[in-house]
């Protein structure tokens, strides 16, 4: 009895085992044939998503194997072979990251905070004579130059120190008609005439006097010329101010003519700094406010000031902003067409900002990636408004508190473009 027993129990452990092995042989086999029935759309890039191919291969830009998209990829958004399998689309632009996956690709987050911005903006300007302070000595009449002084281009004069002389054949009728109208004055003065006849003769004296003025004679030899009542035979050039020679053009024995420059002088104890700004930082300069001026390579730091008396003037060549700088130039330091750095320090309004890292620019959009919580990652698009050291203005998209991805997006980003061009083909077949 025991041993039928024995055989029936046996039996059965047999019979059980032979269909346990026999169900799994059958899932074995549907569960292979599910995965070799995947049909591979086409390949990607993986740096790159909009590159495809049809056949497996090696990315023309950067060396790495294509990347294959499945048709049950688009269709059911399983995870990417590129990432590992630990990326999955949720939505469209957004992206779930297991915490593993985060560590691998090298996530970082930072807030978006809202706060002002105080940094300095570092120009390259050039030193220009204070135009308040520049003498251009022209021939009011024409002639020839009989003698040059020593002074050169670059040479500093003081006031009155005689620059050269002239001499002009038709100042002579001028000179003679000052001595004259000088004659009538004081005749008239002696004689006891009225007030009305004085008065007549000193315009025409005043009137003979600015003659001389304009030839380019000065106060001080039409003075002489009125004491000795001589008539000189050269006309002394000499210099309107203390100053420096910019330039000096002409030589002994030249013939000039009405209106051509002798000589141009410039009073350098103050200077203009003309400096550049570009793009929307010159709407952050303001007039009277005060910068640092280094000249390369020197050690002084000169202290000037943002010009308040005129407007940043456009300049359409280099589609700049031209800021003008007032400094005074003790020792003459700064020289006209001299290269200077200014530092000029700028705060900015309240405003959203984030780590300049964290724009994905394509030309077309800017966007960032948005830590939702929970291996969420959402890609948003956004409006910026000026950069300035390592932030960069948020202007629409984001709100104050907002994590955002500073290292990582480029890799989310072309995940992104992989998902959304695979599902474009497969919604097309």
């Amino acid at each position: 009895m025991k041993n039928a027993i024995l055989s029936l129990l046996l039996l059965g452990a047999l019979g059980a085992g032979f269909l346990a092995g026999a169900w799994y042989n059958q899932r074995e086999r549907v569960s292979a044939a599910g995965v070799h029935a995947r049909k591979v759309l086409y390949y990607v890039d993986p740096m790159h998503p909009a590159y495809k191919s049809d056949k497996p291969g090696v990315a023309p830009d950067c060396g790495m194997q294509l990347v294959p998209v499945y048709a049950g990829d688009v269709r059911n958004g399983a995870s990417s072979p590129r990432l590992g399998g630990g990326v999955a689309p949720i939505e469209a632009g957004t992206l779930f990251i297991s915490p593993e996956q985060q560590q691998i690709i090298g996530v970082r987050v930072s807030p978006a905070e809202k706060r002002s911005a105080t940094g300095r903006l570092r120009l390259y300007g050039r030193v220009a004579p204070d135009e308040t302070r520049l003498y251009t000595i022209t021939a009011g009449i024409s002639g020839f130059i009989r003698t040059i002084s020593a002074v050169t281009t670059g040479s500093h004069v003081r006031k009155n120190d005689v620059l050269a002389t002239l001499s002009a054949p038709e100042a002579r009728a001028l000179i003679q008609a000052y001595l004259v109208t000088l004659d009538v004055l004081e005749r008239t003065k002696k004689s006891g005439d009225g007030p009305a006849a004085i008065d007549l003769a000193g315009a025409g004296l005043q009137q003979t006097t600015d003659r001389l003025l304009t030839l380019g004679m000065s106060s001080e030899q039409i003075e002489e010329i009125g004491r000795t009542r001589q008539v000189p035979s050269t006309i002394r050039i000499t210099a309107p101010d203390d100053g420096f020679v910019l330039a000096r053009p002409v030589s002994i024995g030249q013939k000039f003519d009405r209106g051509n420059e002798l000589y141009r002088i410039a009073d350098l104890r103050r200077v203009w700094i003309l400096a550049d700004v570009f793009g929307p930082e010159a709407e952050h300069v303001r007039p009277g406010t005060n910068v640092r001026v280094s000249i390369p390579g020197r050690t002084p730091t000169l202290t000037a000031r943002v010009s308040t008396a005129v407007l940043p003037q456009f300049d359409p060549v280099s589609q700049a902003v031209r800021l003008r700088v007032e400094a005074d130039n003790p020792g003459y330091v700064l020289r006209p067409d001299m290269f200077v750095d200014v530092d000029l320090p700028v705060t900015l309004p309240p405003a959203i900002t984030v780590p300049v890292d964290a724009i994905l620019d394509s030309g077309r959009e800017k966007t960032v990636f948005v830590d939702r919580g929970d291996g969420m990652f959402e890609g948003r698009r956004v409006r910026t408004g000026w950069r300035f050291g390592e932030r960069v203005e948020i202007i629409e998209g984001l709100s104050a508190g907002e994590q955002v991805v500073v290292s990582g997006a480029f890799l989310l980003d072309s995940e992104t473009r992989i998902r959304r061009a695979g599902a474009d083909t497969g919604s097309r077949r």
